[in-house]
């Protein structure tokens, strides 16, 4: 459905260049959910402007539903569904015609058109808003609107730019669940970017990460968080036990850490799996009458990789709208 090599695009503002992307090979098949993940400005957004013909790369090729972005833009729009990050819908229209007339523009019937839209009316929590104006809606119901007007047409290929940021928790998951219903019976490619870490990690079965506009990681959440960040355990014993524990601990996993803490010494081992290693670990020691303080297993997550990555928190990055 995607596939590109050395894309990218580059920004003139005076008289700098800024390198937006910076040669991009993706390859995304049929009926996969990819999610990409980054700080501000890591390129993500500019990646999918580009894939979605609305942004001419500066370099590089790009096949998005087997067809050229730069040959036949006409051609990718008519293939696929795009839900940016900024309002889609007319200001100045009922929300019905805005969506029927969506319906029409891919070449829907009115009724086909008519049953869509009552039906995403319904999955996004839109009902009784059909006759108001566009700009009479709160921003969590203009999002709403535009992720029905990107999926009315049942795209084989769906863009999600960020789009839960500013739902609510239910209709957060009212949105994912119309999604997923859509893979299932359609099945429907989905490519989205995210900063709900949490959000890529369930949903996605590839995770692609963004960093200062090029690719620097691409698998599936799970063995991203085996390889780049793995289970630790953390174990806090007195001053005096910590070096005998030393020897007994490092037996169990690799990347010894220790920290002292106000009760004594924290001690930090990745392992394989945490909740495994952790009870034998505690056997040992209690063989060797040494008395833990405070024993607990950690679990990675996505944020975790990224740190692991980059060197700082995607959390922190997207809070502070770090650039990347």
């Amino acid at each position: 459905m995607i596939h590109t090599r050395d894309l990218a695009r580059s920004f003139t503002s005076g008289k700098e260049t800024v390198e937006a992307v910076k040669g991009i090979d993706l390859d995304v098949s049929e009926g996969e959910l990819v999610a990409f993940l980054g700080p501000n400005g890591a390129g993500k957004s500019t990646t999918l402007r580009m894939l979605t013909s609305l942004l001419p790369p500066s370099s590089g090729t790009a096949r998005v539903a087997g067809v050229d972005v730069t040959a036949d833009p006409a051609g990718v729009r008519r293939r696929i569904g795009y839900i940016g990050q900024k309002d889609g819908a007319g200001h100045s229209y009922r929300v019905w015609d805005e969506l029927i007339m969506q319906g029409r523009f891919y070449g829907l019937g009115k009724a086909e058109a008519a049953r869509r839209g009552k039906e995403l009316m319904g999955t996004l929590d839109l009902e009784g808003m059909e006759l108001r104006k566009v700009q009479t809606l709160s921003g969590g119901q203009k999002r709403r609107l535009d992720i029905a007007l990107g999926l009315i047409h049942e795209p084989a290929l769906l863009f999600l730019d960020e789009p839960s940021t500013g739902m609510d928790p239910q209709n957060r998951a009212n949105l994912w669940d119309h999604i997923t219903r859509l893979r299932r019976e359609l099945g429907t490619t989905i490519v989205l970017t995210t900063h709900y870490l949490e959000e890529a990690d369930s949903m996605a079965e590839r995770v692609v990460v963004i960093d200062h506009g090029r690719i620097i990681a691409d698998d599936t959440a799970q063995a991203l968080k085996t390889k780049q960040a793995g289970d630790r355990i953390s174990l806090v014993v007195s001053s005096a036990d910590a070096a005998s524990v030393r020897p007994i601990v490092a037996g169990f996993g690799a990347e010894l850490t220790e920290q002292g803490v106000p009760d004594g010494v924290r001690l930090g081992l990745r392992v394989e799996v945490a909740t495994r290693a952790l009870p034998r670990v505690l056997s040992a020691l209690g063989e060797s009458d040494v008395e833990v303080l405070e024993a607990s297993a950690h679990q990675p997550t996505l944020d975790d990789v990224f740190l692991n990555l980059t060197g700082r928190s995607l959390r922190e990055a997207v809070e502070t709208g770090a650039e990347a």
